[in-house]
């Protein structure tokens, strides 16, 4: 009854891990090209957490990984458990476990960090090409980070320094769309990176769970 349990449970969480892995791989993906153009990434305008694509090694390779092994296991667990013929069956059995409790946990790191990063992503805000003078200085229209304080207007700031600014900023820009319209270039820019990292949350969140 447990080896049967083992397929069947196998035989859905394999598929579901596959899903959301290509999901994940697919919304990271999308965040290098604003609104579908690759000039942006070709001009190297686009912000330091999409090119990291957290969502492709992190919550996409890792749990394929992960989920191709498992739906292997599932497929092929009646014959692995139940064959009084095959006397390797613990020797194999045990190697077979050692793989899956390695790829879950590579898939789990991998899943947090795609959730650590993004989070990060959605917070800081994306790269565009805004006017500063809206911001109270006076450098005109640049590329930069517009819902990042005005003393940050890079991406080379630690992950410590933005820790403490993190719940302000989000108030500043996820909860005030009225100034999701400071970006002038790329189109819809804000819009695009807020949903696709938000994405990206919620599937390495059905990742690690």
């Amino acid at each position: 009854r447990t080896a049967m349990c083992v397929g069947k449970c196998s035989r859905i969480v394999g598929p579901c891990l596959l899903v959301l892995g290509t999901l994940s791989m697919a919304a990271s993906s999308l965040l290098l090209f604003p609104a579908g153009a690759s000039k942006y990434l070709l001009e190297g305008h686009i912000s330091s957490h999409p090119k990291a694509v957290p969502g492709v090694w992190g919550g996409g390779i890792a749990v394929l990984l992960a989920g191709t092994h498992i739906t292997a296991l599932g497929w092929q667990a009646p014959s692995a458990f139940w064959s009084p013929s095959d006397f390797l069956c613990p020797r194999g059995c045990s190697l077979q476990a050692f793989i899956s409790v390695v790829l879950s946990k590579l898939a789990l790191l991998g899943a947090t960090a795609c959730f650590v990063l993004s989070g990060v992503g959605l917070t800081n805000g994306p790269l565009c090409f805004y006017n500063t003078t809206e911001l109270g200085l006076r450098h005109g229209a640049l590329w930069g980070y517009p819902f990042l304080d005005a003393i940050d207007q890079g991406p080379d700031a630690s992950i410590l320094y933005l820790l403490p600014f993190l719940s302000h900023r989000a108030e500043n820009y996820l909860y005030s769309r009225r100034t999701w319209n400071i970006c002038m270039e790329p189109e819809g820019i804000v819009s695009w990176h807020v949903v696709l990292f938000s994405l990206l949350l919620l599937i390495s969140v059905a990742e690690m769970v």
